[in-house]
């Protein structure tokens, strides 16, 4: 029976629980805090550090920060952020408030010692840690209302059981540390992961379907939002297509087969599945190159194309053009730092390629295409006569704008704008995006929800560090890593930024290509909103 709000105030809050897995036992403790009896609300009550999200606040998460500093001085140097969980909405006739419940944990980093770092102020008097088991919605246990619910979003180990929380636990944190693997590669990683965590569920949750499927979906919601969200579209689009294929199939089952094995069935023809994907990609590249560049294949003229990074989509795509086409490649490639994935995209061209030119009874001559290495800072010089620029995806918006690798943004500008050909005239490349359409994300997300990933500063320094380098740079690296982690005390601010996506808009994109073909965006328009329907319909209950 639902309550009815109508006169409640309605407020948005943060919920963080704050985690120490540094304990005598090796058992995960949740710190709850007594609220005090100068707080508005359920004073005297066991609550996380929680209050409302301010309209100054950019997000969910950056309110969480705020408030965990203002009530426990605690900032990420000793702390980290290791879920956010389903945010959800329930009322309080008692005190006629409707809140909507933003849940995150975090953990103490090691070492860091909780008595001296962790200072309460007027809103508790006093805090411990509790075993998150232990915790009840119950008048014994004395917590706000609530506080198991909130508490078991970012705590899936309780619903799952330890042997499959354990499987999802390790899998986020693999998704979260793959600095390697691109969205296609980690969208099939995640496909394995559910799998994993559902032959790993108690089988006593077989005979409860209802809790059965509101833990599979669960599951599959942290795998998204908790793995490496800068790649959650393709993530979130395969886990949405497969729980729908799992949906549909056990509900049309006639006999009591257990849900487990025919989830696992189908996870696995999926995974099976997305080796045929690449294929298509590649195949329907070839058909847009032959029939754009059809003179070249007669002239044989160079074919330039001009990439970055280590996209298996493109990495694919060019093998399949070198062995089945006519063209001769003139490859141009974007060394990509800090992690060099275009270095490893060339390397990996250069060993294949060879095989693919040797001369044959019907083509006597040898095909020569060509490799060509620049440093991202060189992409003006890069795109200069260039036929092509082909870039991945890791995230595509409902408009057709493209997240990816930083440095595709200046090549695409370059190309679009600033390049000329031999005879010093504009010469306007073909800017085309290769990805599944897996990598559109849902209807309706507004450009600020779409997650910037700051990565690792040491990935950029490190460059700034290795032989060669002299030891005036080498020195000017140890001083601006002192001031990055201490400089505030010195009176300056020095930070050090490593964004690891950014946006092309769409207005500089000629073609999409995947699985289906040649896609425009209106294309993306359509299918970015049937994707958002199965999202709300899957995930939009729990």
């Amino acid at each position: 029976m639902s309550t009815d709000t109508t006169g409640f105030k309605k407020r948005s809050v943060v919920s963080n629980f704050i985690f120490n897995f540094d304990t005598p036992d090796g058992k995960p403790r949740v710190a709850l805090f007594k609220r005090s009896g100068k707080v508005s609300t359920y004073q005297h009550h066991l609550a996380p550090i929680s209050g409302s999200i301010e309209y100054s606040d950019p997000s969910p998460l950056a309110a969480a920060w705020r408030e965990i500093n203002e009530e426990t001085t605690l900032t990420p140097a000793s702390l980290a952020l290791i879920r956010q969980g389903k945010s959800y909405t329930f009322s309080d006739p008692a005190i006629r408030r409707e809140w909507t419940i933003h849940p995150f944990a975090f953990r103490l980093k090691s070492g860091t010692s909780d008595a001296n770092k962790i200072k309460i102020d007027w809103e508790h008097s006093g805090w411990d840690w509790y075993d998150p088991a232990t915790v009840e919605d119950s008048t014994e246990f004395g917590g706000v209302p609530r506080l198991a619910e909130s508490l078991r979003r970012v705590w899936f180990e309780k619903d799952l059981g330890s042997a499959a929380g354990k499987i999802l636990a390790d899998g986020l944190d693999k998704l979260a540390h793959d600095f390697t693997s691109g969205a296609r590669q980690m969208a099939g990683d995640a496909l394995r992961i559910l799998r994993d965590v559902i032959a790993a569920l108690d089988k006593a949750h077989d005979v409860d379907r209802l809790k059965w499927w509101t833990n599979v979906r669960f599951a599959a919601w942290h795998i998204w939002k908790n793995g490496r969200e800068s790649m959650g579209a393709a993530i979130m689009s395969v886990l949405v297509s497969a729980l729908a294929w799992i949906e549909q199939t056990i509900s049309q089952q006639q006999s009591p087969h257990p849900p487990a094995t025919t989830a696992i069935d189908i996870l696995n023809k999926r995974i099976a599945a997305r080796q045929d994907s690449a294929g298509k990609v590649s195949h329907a590249f070839a058909t847009y190159l032959e029939t754009t560049f059809a003179s070249r294949l007669t002239s044989k003229e160079p074919l330039s194309i001009l990439t970055l990074s280590e996209s298996s989509t493109i990495t694919h795509a060019i093998h399949h053009l070198a062995q089945s086409s006519g063209f001769i490649l003139d490859l141009r490639i974007l060394e990509s730092r800090p992690l060099f994935e275009g270095v490893a995209l060339a390397a990996s061209l250069a060993k294949s390629l060879p095989s693919f030119n040797e001369p044959t009874t019907s083509s006597p001559v040898q095909k020569k295409h060509k490799i060509t290495l620049y440093t991202d800072a060189s992409a003006g010089l890069a795109v200069q006569n260039v036929d092509i620029v082909v870039i991945g995806a890791d995230r595509i918006s409902d408009s057709g704008d493209v997240s990816n690798k930083t440095g595709s943004l200046p090549a695409v500008l370059g190309a679009r704008y600033v390049t000329y050909n031999n005879s010093e005239e504009r010469h306007a490349a073909k800017i085309v995006v290769l990805a599944e359409k897996e990598k559109v994300a849902p209807y309706g997300e507004r450009f600020d929800q779409h997650v910037v990933e700051d990565g690792d500063p040491g990935q950029v320094t490190q460059a700034w560090e290795v032989e060669g380098v002299s030891e005036r740079v080498k020195d000017a690296a140890r001083v601006l890593r002192e001031y990055s982690h201490n400089g505030e005390k010195k009176g300056v601010e020095v930070e050090m930024k490593n964004v690891a996506f950014e946006w092309c808009s769409s207005e500089t994109i000629d073609v999409y290509i995947n699985e289906n073909g040649q896609w425009s965006r209106d294309d993306i328009a359509e299918h970015s909103k049937k994707l958002k329907e199965e999202e709300k319909r899957i995930f939009g209950s729990l």
